[in-house]
């Protein structure tokens, strides 16, 4: 029984690993992450009786087959997004089902994975040499970027940093944690996003906060976003602008030169040319991004946009486009009126801070390539934990006594 939940949960956390850190193979583990998720098959307890996401997965194979194939050529990310979604949708399903303490027991594994990650990158500053390394063997590919956590780039990393300060912090307040606690959360928070290195993480994690802040507490939120912004700011006044390297921090990045060289704004007005030059999406005139950006002052290299958002309807088209946003969206912004009505219920604490951390993603997305149909960092994950929670709430599956306990069957 002892060897059966050792090996239980060490597949559960190999596969939520290669999950939340966009692995798929390494040298170390030489398993594909594939193959992880068709071993836990085998503990499945209570699935649901009906395949859940159908309807999901034939958009995302429509989305990122005219976005991947038709419009960038790209096959091998093609089926490399899909081995990554297909198992995720099969996960949540299958091993997951209306067993509710697996539900929060993935959740925490992934997040608990992800505070992981901040702790190395804190140690990434100061001990770049021994951590560095340390980073490409657990990736299974050499660094790109330092300091980071467990990311190749500092980019990937910012979906990463979004998603555990986001949770971390909101599930402090839902949770009903003394106020120190909540306080001392936070302070973690802005230490990571500050460290972090990047902008549009500390936007996504500000904003998110701020609506969940006046959802939740109403007119006492002006209070208390006042007070966070005074905290924040001392925090930063007189612990980390003496204590922190300030070659090496999100205002320091800010600052330097190769700030202006991405500049968000002036990317987004350049991709805003290309769409008024080819109103009906690149696809339906035949032209791939390389083709279109050839010698813009903004894309010399074929730099993107930077807006994933933008990119996709620039590809596909406003109709097309903007249909398939509308149509993989449209569960969670129903969801999202549902989840504000009960945003106070005891037993919805940890979802509310999965969905608001869902938020943060999908408005980081609005300044990176990389985003939910590209399945970069927790982006699929936390996509399917929104959608999976209405799911165990269904009036069928709660007829079945929910075990409180995670047991191996």
């Amino acid at each position: 029984m002892l060897l059966k939940k050792t090996l239980f949960y060490s597949l559960m956390f190999f596969y939520l690993y290669t999950l939340a850190f966009d692995i798929f193979m390494t040298d170390t583990l030489r398993i594909p992450a594939p193959v992880i998720f068709c071993m836990l098959l085998f503990f499945v307890q209570k699935p649901l009786l009906d395949f859940g996401y159908y309807n999901e997965l034939m958009l995302f194979l429509a989305g990122v087959f005219l976005y991947q194939v038709v419009g960038m050529s790209n096959y091998i990310t093609f089926f490399a997004i899909l081995l990554t979604i297909i198992p995720c949708s099969l996960y949540f399903n299958y091993f997951v089902g209306s067993n509710k303490a697996r539900y929060y027991s993935s959740i925490l594994m992934f997040f608990f994975l992800l505070a992981g990650s901040m702790i190395i990158m804190i140690l990434d500053h100061s001990m770049a040499s021994t951590i560095d390394p340390i980073r490409g063997m657990l990736l299974g590919e050499p660094v790109k970027q330092s300091p980071a956590g467990l990311a190749v780039t500092q980019f990937n990393f910012g979906y990463q940093v979004v998603a555990i300060t986001t949770f971390v912090f909101i599930a402090s307040c839902t949770t009903g944690q003394y106020l120190i606690v909540r306080g001392l959360v936070l302070a973690a928070c802005v230490v990571c996003i500050y460290l972090g290195m990047n902008r549009s993480a500390f936007i996504s994690f500000g904003v998110a906060v701020t609506l969940f802040l006046f959802i939740y507490y109403r007119y006492k939120a002006v209070f208390l976003v006042a007070s966070t912004v005074l905290i924040c700011f001392s925090l930063y006044t007189y612990v980390l602008k003496d204590n922190m390297d300030d070659k090496n921090n999100i205002l320091s990045k800010n600052q330097a030169k190769e700030a202006n060289d991405f500049n968000r704004v002036n990317m987004a007005a350049e991709n805003l040319k290309i769409f008024a030059d080819y109103p009906f999406g690149l696809i339906f005139y035949g032209k791939t991004w390389d083709e279109v950006t050839y010698r813009n002052p903004m894309f010399t290299f074929g730099l993107s946009s930077h807006n994933a958002y933008l990119m996709f309807i620039t590809v596909l088209g406003p109709f097309l486009g903007l249909g398939i946003l509308w149509a993989i969206y449209y569960k969670t912004v129903r969801l999202f009126w549902q989840t504000i009505k009960n945003i106070k219920q005891k037993g919805s604490a940890i979802y509310v801070a999965i969905f608001f951390t869902f938020i943060a993603l999908s408005l980081n997305a609005l300044s990176h390539n990389g985003w939910l149909m590209s399945v970069d960092g927790p982006t699929i994950f936390i996509y399917f934990a929104v959608l999976h929670y209405n799911k165990l709430k269904d009036p069928i599956i709660e007829a079945e006594p929910v075990q409180e306990e995670l047991a191996v069957a």
